[in-house]
């Protein structure tokens, strides 16, 4: 069996790789600086050409090849999902939610641009996506997203994250926030490139709940690293998390359980791969690559 670090480096390989393939898809379906509102077009792809791991769109590129899809749908949804986590990213940035100066070594949006053309280009990333998926003429795999990036996914874990901030909480509610504002579209990306190979139901689910534990494990180590690691290696203020309060695993059992139980679900996340008879060894390296993010 190889090291986690062997795994972690194949996966790094793979995230370039998928990073350059789809940000030539950008360039195709984002609009132009030159057509009108020239600003609004601008700050859109300000943020989406600002850097980033293109986790998710790789996820689906992943999962699709998994399970045999065909077809040029998945570089739609491959963009969306990525246009859908920077809308986040620029909402979650903004001086009425966490207020932060700087995102991936830059400026944020509302920094860059003013506030409320952060706002309306997150909005437009949002409904471009949705435009995107449409083209794939998978109307479930249009249903499974709209679902997790909602009140019951991903808008619902930054709404009680919000709600949450300095003020005791549970592991329950720690669990929920992580789960909603994190590994929900994380799964998303997973079922998406899955549905549109037309995988089993047994197979969406099984990836599906991969996707869940990867996406937990990854935010505990968004958390831990937001405290063991300086803004410039972070790419963004660190140590914000502490000052407003965040309901975090560090917050609630301190750093080196925090590390256990982000190794605990990496091993989840194996074992659902186990139960798919394919070649996995993408989807443990890439599970590798989120764990050894943190020592």
């Amino acid at each position: 069996m190889q090291s986690l670090e062997k795994e972690a480096a194949i996966a790094v390989q793979y995230l370039t790789t998928i990073s350059k393939e789809v940000e030539a898809k950008f360039e195709e379906f984002l609009p132009s600086e030159k057509d009108r509102p020239c600003r609004l077009h601008e700050a859109m792809r300000y943020s989406m050409f600002a850097g980033g791991k293109r986790l998710r769109p790789a996820l689906v590129h992943a999962a699709f090849d998994l399970f045999g899809g065909k077809g040029e749908s998945v570089w739609y949804a491959m963009s969306a999902l990525e246009m859908l986590h920077t809308f986040s990213l620029i909402h979650d940035d903004l001086p009425c939610v966490d207020n932060d100066d700087f995102r991936r070594g830059k400026p944020t949006s509302h920094k860059q641009f003013g506030e409320a053309t952060a706002v309306m280009a997150g909005d437009a990333l949002c409904v471009l996506a949705f435009e995107l998926m449409g083209k794939t003429g998978n109307a479930k795999a249009i249903e499974v997203l709209a679902h997790l990036l909602g009140t019951y996914g991903m808008i619902g874990g930054e709404m009680t994250d919000i709600e949450c901030e300095g003020k005791p909480v549970d592991f329950e509610t720690v669990d929920y926030i992580h789960y909603h504002k994190t590994a929900a579209l994380i799964e998303a990306s997973l079922e998406v490139g899955a549905l549109l190979a037309g995988a089993s139901d047994k197979d969406v689910e099984t990836i599906r709940q991969y996707g869940r534990s990867i996406g937990l494990a990854f935010q505990i180590v968004d958390d831990i690293l937001d405290i063991v690691s300086t803004t410039e290696e972070l790419g963004k203020d660190a140590g914000s998390d502490v000052e407003r309060g965040k309901a975090t695993y560090p917050a609630l059992i301190g750093l080196e359980k925090s590390r256990e139980r982000a190794r605990e679900l990496y091993e989840e996340s194996i074992k659902f791969l186990d139960g798919i008879d394919r070649d996995t060894s993408i989807f443990r390296a890439i599970a590798a690559f989120i764990i050894t993010r943190v020592k």
